[in-house]
């Protein structure tokens, strides 16, 4: 167990200097785990274990639910044969696949942060894993926007937008997503590292005070604020136009039916990743220009903001479940084919049992009447006589 806060406060203080600024700043995660260690010195051990519990469960079930549901997304979208032809596909391709990475390579070691009482991961894993957070939420923005932008343009102008709106653009527009998102997020490589501070090894932010500073307001600006205008205006122009528009031919007005609904669906999810991710950057921004005492409500409040961010990758299949009669057709297609697949392998192995029985049973036959010859042949020349009693 790490000690008071106090005494992890003189530590560090000793360790890093007084160059560093605020310390409260520079070592967060440290001081959320002291914070909550020293508020439960008066508390049994099995409230502190209860805590723990929990936190450790609901790290699962995002886990859990996040990779299933992404997973069947991903096999959803590749099994449907529309990927060369529908470029909101390969967004939300895209974005599964942003939420896969961030779900499988993060929450697991994000998780041993709120539980365990240092980093056993090492100084590599120390970076990356905190990399790949910002990277994935970068991703994961961005793509919205990308649909949001694509979205438009196929109701506002549905028939000159073909031309741009087609697969090649569409993957172009993914591979500068990332490259985008690579460029503001490699920053972190460097960001965090691993410490030992009394022999506990911490992975903490590293650099100086005015420059994690800057780093976090640019990560608010450019990875939330920016994004989140570009949807807002975006998707406004689009629902003006899909709810003010009366088309009086029937076909077209069910193609515009079915454009409002794809819209609706995607409306939702980047509401969601707007409203999830946004208490993670508030409770950020509140500890750069804000007053945030260390003490067990503001640890709280971080594992909540931290837990309803990391919550946003696991929510998108169940929208896509709820909204869109396509993905549950897709969803129980590949249920029914896995149960088809896994009763078959039982009917086969059956089969070969009872094929591999049948196969004994006439090899038995067969060397029973074997040897029911060879003893004929065996027998005298004047053929078997039958013994007489005298």
């Amino acid at each position: 167990m790490l000690g008071p806060v106090s005494d992890n406060m003189r530590n560090i203080e000793n360790f890093l200097g007084n160059s560093c600024g605020p310390l409260h700043f520079l070592i967060e995660e440290v001081y959320d785990k002291a914070t909550m260690n020293d508020s439960l010195l008066n508390k049994s051990g099995e409230n502190w274990r209860a805590e723990s519990v929990i936190i450790s469960l609901v790290f699962s079930l995002i886990f859990l639910v996040g990779t299933v549901g992404n997973c069947l997304v991903l096999t959803v979208l590749l099994r449907n044969g529309q990927m060369n032809t529908k470029t909101t596909n390969l967004f939300i391709l895209n974005l599964g696949v942003a939420d896969l990475c961030f779900i499988v390579f993060c929450v697991p070691f994000q998780a041993t942060i709120y539980t365990m009482d240092e980093w056993i991961f090492g100084p590599f894993l120390c970076k990356v894993v905190h990399f790949i957070i910002y990277l994935t939420m970068y991703a994961s923005i961005y793509t919205l926007a990308a649909v949001s932008l694509d979205r438009y343009l196929a109701i506002r102008y549905p028939l000159r937008s073909r031309k741009t709106r087609t697969p090649r653009n569409a993957l172009l527009s993914i591979c500068m997503v990332w490259a985008l998102s690579l460029v503001f997020s490699s920053p972190y490589l460097s960001y965090y590292r691993l410490m030992d501070l009394d022999g506990t090894a911490v992975c903490i932010p590293a650099w100086h005070f005015r420059d994690r500073r800057l780093m976090d307001v640019c990560t608010f600006v450019f990875g939330y604020l920016v994004p989140v205008l570009i949807l807002s205006l975006t998707y406004a122009r689009t629902v003006r136009h899909l709810w003010t528009t009366v088309n009086p031919v029937e076909d077209v007005a069910e193609c515009q039916r079915a454009k409002r609904k794809v819209t609706k669906m995607i409306i939702v999810v980047a509401m969601l990743f707007c409203l999830c991710w946004l208490p993670h950057h508030l409770v950020i921004l509140w500890m750069w220009f804000g007053h945030f005492p260390l003490n067990h409500t503001t640890y709280v409040l971080r594992v909540l903001s931290h837990l309803v961010a990391y919550a946003n990758s696991c929510l998108n299949p169940i929208v896509y479940a709820l909204a869109s009669k396509h993905f549950r057709k897709g969803f129980r297609a590949v249920f029914d084919c896995a149960f088809t697949k896994r009763v078959g392998n039982r009917v086969h192995a059956f089969q070969m049992l009872q094929t591999f029985q049948a196969v004994q049973a006439v090899s038995t036959v067969e060397a029973g009447s074997s040897e029911m010859s060879d003893l004929c042949h065996r027998s005298p020349p004047g053929g078997w006589t039958r013994k007489t009693t005298p």
